[in-house]
Order: C-alpha cells, then structure tokens, then sequence
C-alpha cells in the first residue's frame, strides 16, 4: 500500500520509528515531512500537503502526527475528501475505516508510546470499507456539505 505520513516536531520522533516500520512491512511510503526535528514548525505545513495527496489518490492512506492529534486531525478535515480520526485504541482504527471510509488516521507524538501506534497503524492499514448502503449514504451527506460549504 502507498502510505503517506506527516508531522510537526511533537509527532517527529513517532514519525521517524513509524517510517522505518511501515517500510520493513512492505509499504512504500511518501513521507510529507518534517524532515528535521525543529521546535518552531507548524503541523498545517506537514498535513495539508498530507491530506491532499490522500484526497488526489497519490497515497491510499494518510498518517498525520502532531503533539496530540488534535491540530493534525482538524487541519486534515479542511481538505475536502479526507476523512481523518484522532485514534487512541485499537477498535476506532479499523472501524473507522470500515464503516466511515477512513483515510487518515491522527496520533499523537506526546500521548501514544510507539507499541500501540505501531498497533493502531497495523489495524489502520489492513482494514477494507465496508461500503454498504447506509454507509455510503452518510459519506454521500458529508460530501454534500464540502460541496455546498455547509450552506
């Protein structure tokens, strides 16, 4: 799978494991940066570029890192067509995908160690949409809101 990650310096170190890993997993990965530990960097500058490879098709699967997850889940969210989740256990990174259609799954660099992201990426991954009807229904609801621009 074509995988692309992203992160600010409080997902930086996370990043850096979670590259090596997906690689040796077989993955091939587009990794949008930060390509440097630096203090002062801010996550739109990493995951915006994530989430619209992601929204294009450049990449099937997005992994946005910031300090918490939080800014990296409400930056990716603005690009119409990605559908990200800050995701802290293992059920909501695959049902995520499952039933919403997932496609970029946020962490948080400063709150999840290393063995459970690698977990909730491992899920992330091997998860499929289910694409029944009611499920495709609601995705067609909130692509008519970044249509309309909620009006």
């Amino acid at each position: 799978m074509r995988v692309g990650i992203a992160a600010d310096h409080g997902g930086f170190e996370l990043k850096e494991q979670l590259l090596e890993e997906l690689r040796s997993l077989g993955h091939e990965v587009a990794d949008f940066g930060a390509f440097e530990y630096d203090h002062a960097d801010d996550y739109p500058d990493f995951v915006i570029p994530l989430a619209q490879a992601v929204a294009r098709g450049e990449v099937e699967r997005g992994l946005a890192i910031c300090g918490s997850g939080v800014g990296a889940c409400v930056a990716a969210n603005k690009v119409a067509g990605a559908r990200a989740a800050l995701i802290n256990e293992i059920f909501s990174a695959h049902q995520g995908v499952e039933d919403d259609d997932m496609n970029i799954m946020c962490l948080g660099g400063r709150v999840t160690c290393y063995s459970l992201a690698l977990d909730l990426v491992r899920s992330f991954l091997k998860a499929r949409f289910r694409g029944e009807a009611r499920f495709r229904r609601r995705l067609d609801k909130v692509a008519r809101l970044e249509r309309t621009g909620g009006t």
